[in-house]
């Protein structure tokens, strides 16, 4: 191991209580300082198990067998003593930014991990202010992380992070849901502090931004290393790949109906911060809608007022004939199925059974077991109906969420950002879901960052830009 090694996985293999076969399987891999790596890979590949394994976490916090060795700046993990140890020279980002955002305000929550840094007040004010600049949440300061859109709370937790100023950083889809224009600034940050002798391992799917800012790729399957080499050739052939998805070929919206929503004249405030400044909206049943948009544009506070899980300030949303504002929220769920950005605030039960039953049980007591062997053969997951639904890939999770929400047959069906952090096979997949769900009849809207995929997908495209809509 040559001296300017970061971070050093070799003959690393992981598997899973409970699971037979290895996540991980023989991984060798050096990072040097100064350095970017690029690991991408199909869903389910293993890379959120190797950047498990590369910041100590598998070693010091679950059980299952791992072997080999993972040597972080020349000391093995398991002669760090715990993860907080192991903190002070590795900063980790996630992809559920929630679990991670747990402070009143954006500024506490960047400032918290300097605390405990021991440097001067005016330091910690120097990276407090250089960070949320980098990061664009500067104006977010005074914000409670829970009103944030998906896309600012990632900006925040990648912004905590950075703020620690580690020498080894390790991020796992850090940009899943972030628009273009702040992805390219995340990157541009990466490779500065890169230059400044941070070593860097990445983890994503969105292979343009960040390979033109990385030194290597590397490419997993199965648990395995099988490409390591230029990023610009990957990204070609990733690109040459996705290029290659055809548009869905649907039927037709039935044009002239009455519309299945109808928004008139919304607003909507958190704590006084407008985030939509007077929207109006209409449907069409079997409509596929894709609402696109920047971070915080809006897109996301929008749609929870279709099912009841926001209000009005002002103005109006019916759904179905309904008045959104008035009707419970159990009623609205019977006429909208909202399937989440993140797919595992919508799971918790034992098995991929339970977990689709769960939401049947409380509309129709009966026994649920064809509707729920019905959702399942519908996302392709009947297979694994006795899986413990955390094992899933991030995909097949995807999926589970959007069995559970079609097992209740709604008319309209809303995802938010349904392919964050998938690849691309996963995520013609997931469209193609709803594509036959819009031919059985339902609405589908969905929200996404994703341009090409509402233009390949949508029948319409709604745009948002600071809490309004713009044609």
């Amino acid at each position: 191991m040559t001296p300017e090694t970061a971070l050093s996985l070799a003959g690393v293999s992981y598997t899973y209580p409970g699971s037979g076969s290895p996540a991980l399987d023989g991984i060798g891999l050096e990072i040097r300082r100064g350095e970017i790596v690029l690991v991408t890979g199909p869903t389910g590949a293993g890379k959120t198990t190797l950047c498990l394994a590369a910041s100590g976490i598998l070693h010091h916090e679950y059980g299952g067998t791992l072997e080999g060795s993972i040597t972080i700046l020349g000391k093995s993990v398991r002669d760090y003593r715990s993860m907080a140890g192991i903190g002070r020279h590795v900063g980790v980002v996630f992809d559920d930014a929630d679990a991670q955002l747990i402070f009143s305000t954006v500024e506490e929550e960047v400032a918290s991990g300097l605390e405990n840094l021991g440097i001067s007040r005016e330091e910690m004010q120097r990276r407090l202010h250089d960070v949320m600049e980098a990061t664009g949440i500067a104006g977010l300061a005074d914000r409670a992380p829970h009103t944030l859109s998906g896309g600012q709370k990632q900006r925040v937790a990648i912004a905590a992070t950075l703020a620690l100023g580690t020498e080894v950083l390790i991020l796992d889809e850090p940009t899943a849901e972030l628009d273009a224009e702040a992805t390219a600034a995340i990157a541009a940050l990466l490779r500065r502090l890169a230059d400044e002798g941070t070593a860097v391992l990445i983890v994503e799917q969105k292979l343009d931004a960040l390979a033109a800012v990385a030194d290597r790729m590397v490419l997993i399957e199965g648990g395995a290393i099988t490409h390591e080499g230029s990023p610009a050739q990957a990204v070609h052939d990733a690109l040459t790949e996705s290029g290659a998805r055809r548009p869905v070929l649907a039927a037709a919206p039935r044009r002239g109906a009455p519309p299945i929503i109808s928004v008139r004249g919304l607003v909507h405030r958190y704590d006084g911060v407008t985030a939509l400044g007077g929207v109006d909206l209409e449907v069409a049943p079997g409509e596929i809608v894709a609402v696109v948009g920047e971070n915080g544009s809006g897109k996301t506070t929008l749609v929870k007022h279709f099912n009841g899980l926001l209000r009005p300030t002002e103005g109006s949303v019916f759904v179905d004939g309904l008045d959104a504002a008035k009707v419970p929220v159990a009623e609205l769920a019977r006429h909208v199925g909202l399937v989440f950005q993140n797919p595992d605030t919508m799971l918790f039960a034992e098995t991929v059974e339970e977990e689709v039953a769960f939401g049947l049980k409380n509309i129709d007591p009966g026994d649920p077991g064809q509707p729920v062997d019905a959702a399942l053969r519908e996302v392709g997951l009947l297979h694994r109906k006795a899986v413990y639904p955390r094992s899933l890939s991030r995909g097949e999770r995807q999926r589970l969420a959007i069995a559970c929400v079609i097992a209740m047959r709604p008319k309209v069906i809303v995802l938010d950002e349904p392919t964050t952090g998938l690849d691309a096979r996963e995520s013609a997949r997931v469209m193609e879901t709803l594509d036959r769900l819009r031919r059985d009849g339902h609405t589908v809207i969905m929200v996404t960052h994703d341009l090409l995929l509402g233009e390949a997908y949508a029948d319409r495209l709604v745009r948002m830009e600071q809490g309004c809509v713009r044609v």
